[in-house]
């Protein structure tokens, strides 16, 4: 048996101390968050690169391209769900994360070529980009939602609180970053040519993932599949179970089912906002290069704010008002917010709205969602997580989708539209309560 690293505190207490308090992380556990924070850097860097391209490309041919492009992205996710937990099923965790990734990078590199091979603005380019767009927005919920499953893994329900938010903060690092080299280089390098830090990024979180794998590997208790704070799981360790058992498990469990009602109601706000926003950019902006700089700008403001939260809020959140008051922050954001719109249906409100919203959910209600799978058992945290993360997330997007397209042809106008969300933003705060109540009796608290 190898004897336990070095405790840092012992030579130094003072130091020990200092970076406790400051950041929440003991002198053990720095290597392990340090490596989880830096996944999720490469992660977010690498999407984040792409994301503004995306979006251009889901206005080129305006707003009302939205719709079939997200039914077409929630029919990828209902067979691309089936085959990622059959993997699970299978492998063990280093093994499928890894090749999740890389499958993704190979991805990457054919819609390089495509887009190589097209000429800019004609037939194929257009139907290159929707693919493209189909393609990314599968891509980000499958790539996030692993890293989560991954660290409600390898992490203990009492510690993800005091951590998930300073893990977060390698990922808000990373959409600064990404979202910067889009912003900054979209106009001096060909758009495909983005595409290669992606590649390389992806690669990163790779190596972070064999990494942490070995490292909590060595500090692994007997195999289990408890949830909670049994001992770790051996990372050797096949998780096992049908490729439909997450769906399931979903169906069976009331807890489960009140986070799908708290993904699609937060989905479904966040698409009406993605929709608006669709039309402010289309209408103001005409060039490609013009509003994926636009896009970069916003996702870099959110990410500032996300940044700053994290850094100096979400813990103390977390610890001082628990999960449920916690999550029921972004629905308060969102119920001002939609009021607010309402009021003022202009571009300025829209914008500083847009930024809050998609930064407090970033930055304390994700932290504070992702704690309610550490309670679950090891199978939940990858199948039926994944479902919701992938399969539930994109039916939000197009119920919301859907229904701000059947507004508008009725006649409704932004504010009244605005004003349409607000009663499904307070059943949203009900439903984030109820599941805090939930989370805190499974932890045993």
């Amino acid at each position: 048996m190898n004897p336990p690293p070095p405790d840092p505190s012992r030579s130094n207490p003072g130091t020990g101390l200092l970076a406790i308090r400051l950041t929440g992380v003991r002198p053990e556990e720095a290597r392990i968050v340090l490596l989880s924070a830096a996944y999720f850097f490469c992660l977010l860097s690498a999407y984040y690169v792409i994301r503004p391209i995306r979006d251009q490309f889901g206005v080129a041919g305006g707003p009302q391209d939205l719709p079939p492009l997200f039914t077409a992205t929630l029919a990828v996710m209902l067979i691309a769900h089936p085959v990622f937990t059959s993997i699970v099923s299978r492998w063990p965790r280093r093994r499928f994360v890894t090749v999740t990734y890389r499958f993704f990078m190979v991805c990457l590199l054919a819609f390089y070529v495509l887009l190589q091979a097209v000429p800019s603005g004609s037939t194929p380019w257009v139907w290159v980009g929707r693919s493209f767009f189909v393609w990314t927005s599968v891509f980000n919920l499958f790539v996030v939602s692993v890293f989560w499953s991954f660290m409600t893994d390898i992490y203990r329900e009492r510690d993800s609180r005091r951590l998930f938010g300073l893990i977060g903060v390698g990922g808000t690092l990373g959409g600064i970053v990404g979202s910067s080299i889009t912003a900054f280089l979209v106009e001096v390098v060909s758009v495909p040519n983005l595409f290669w830090f992606s590649i390389l990024l992806l690669e990163g979180a790779v190596l972070c993932v064999k990494a942490l794998d070995r490292r909590v590997g060595a500090q692994s208790g007997p195999k289990t599949d408890g949830g909670r704070d049994g001992p770790r799981p051996a990372p050797g360790s096949v998780i096992g179970g049908s490729a439909l058992e997450g769906i399931k498990r979903v169906a069976s469990s009331p807890y489960l089912l009140g986070i799908c009602a708290f993904m699609l109601l937060f989905t479904f706000g966040s698409t009406f906002l993605y929709y608006m926003l669709g039309e402010f950019v289309s209408g103001i902006f005409v060039a490609p290069e013009a509003r994926a700089a636009v896009y970069a700008r916003l996702d870099l403001a959110v990410n500032t704010l996300t940044l700053v939260t994290q850094l100096f809020l979400t813990g103390r959140i977390l610890k001082w008002l628990g999960v449920g008051l916690t999550l029921a922050i972004l629905p308060l954001v969102s119920i001002i917010g939609f009021l607010s719109l309402g009021a003022a249906p202009i571009f300025a409100v829209f914008v500083v709205f847009w930024v809050l919203r998609r930064g407090v959910n970033f930055a304390v209600a994700i932290p504070a969602r992702e704690v309610l799978f550490t309670v679950l058992r090891r199978r939940d945290k990858y199948k039926a997580k994944n479902f919701n993360d992938t399969v539930v997330y994109r039916t939000g997007d197009l119920a919301g989708i859907w229904s701000f397209n059947g507004l508008g042809a009725l006649g409704l106008t932004t504010a009244a539209m605005a004003w349409s969300v607000v009663p499904v933003a307070g059943v949203w705060l009900v439903v984030a309560l109820w599941l805090g109540r939930r989370q805190k009796g499974l932890a045993g608290g």
